[in-house]
């Protein structure tokens, strides 16, 4: 499985715009994910999940508490999970997922980000079929073998485990999040996750380079620009 999420992350982390932004999308997710599940994260796991990961982003807690507020007041929008794909510059393969309440709208708005950059948007499984949907949880341990043997036990279907650099990374069908991660519970008590997430990992890369490099750089910053859009998957490589 390798270490590919890391290129998204690094992307991401290179090409995201103001605090401001992430904030938005975390609060639009945190609200999705409270209006359907429940506003107590002790009986909403997802919603617990997505509240830990925000605050590692050094989201603010009145943002997270205001979007759960909304949820709690049951009226607002209705927001759905629209998912696109698509071929990127050099040809390489995008995933744009984002929660929309006018499908039309951010299909278009996607669409101009894809036919700005020279890049063409495809139909749905166009390209997903080319990721693994994983579980990708890091922690700091050493003991591959006590965690392979827990999450075993629990009938995880383990895909892959890496123990590196006194790390930890668990890789799971993105299905077994909440058993994997309970598992590890048992096993070690209470753990600090460094990266804790659901993620489509490319299961080959594409490499990127001269003026691609520039284009791809343009097309994932109009693709962060857009409110609509939560998160961007990829397998170009640098």
């Amino acid at each position: 499985m390798g270490r590919a999420y890391q290129n998204r992350k690094e992307s991401m982390a290179k090409t995201s715009d103001a605090n401001a932004r992430i904030y938005s999308k975390y609060s639009r997710e945190i609200y999705v994910c409270a209006k359907s599940g429940g506003t107590d994260s002790d009986g909403n796991l997802a919603l617990r999940g997505l509240i830990e990961r925000a605050k590692k982003d050094q989201v603010p807690g009145h943002v997270i508490d205001k979007a759960i507020d909304k949820a709690k007041g049951g009226g607002g929008e209705d927001f759905a999970v629209a998912r696109y794909e698509g071929y990127g510059p050099g040809n390489c393969m995008v995933i744009v997922d984002c929660l929309t309440d006018n499908p039309n709208r951010t299909f278009g708005d996607v669409r101009v980000c894809f036919t700005k950059t020279h890049c063409k948007i495809g139909t749905q499984g166009s390209v997903s079929h080319m990721f693994d949907h994983s579980t990708i949880l890091v922690f700091e341990g050493q003991d591959e073998e006590a965690t392979l043997e827990a999450l075993m036990n629990a009938d995880v279907d383990v895909t892959d485990i890496e123990n590196e650099n006194g790390k930890i990374t668990v890789f799971a069908p993105h299905n077994e999040y909440f058993k994997a991660k309970q598992a590890l519970s048992e096993q070690f008590g209470n753990i600090d996750y460094s990266v804790d997430e659901i993620q489509f990992i490319p299961q080959n890369t594409t490499p990127i380079t001269g003026e691609d490099v520039a284009l791809f750089d343009k097309f994932f910053d109009m693709l962060n620009e857009l409110d609509d859009v939560q998160n961007v998957y990829h397998n170009a490589e640098f």
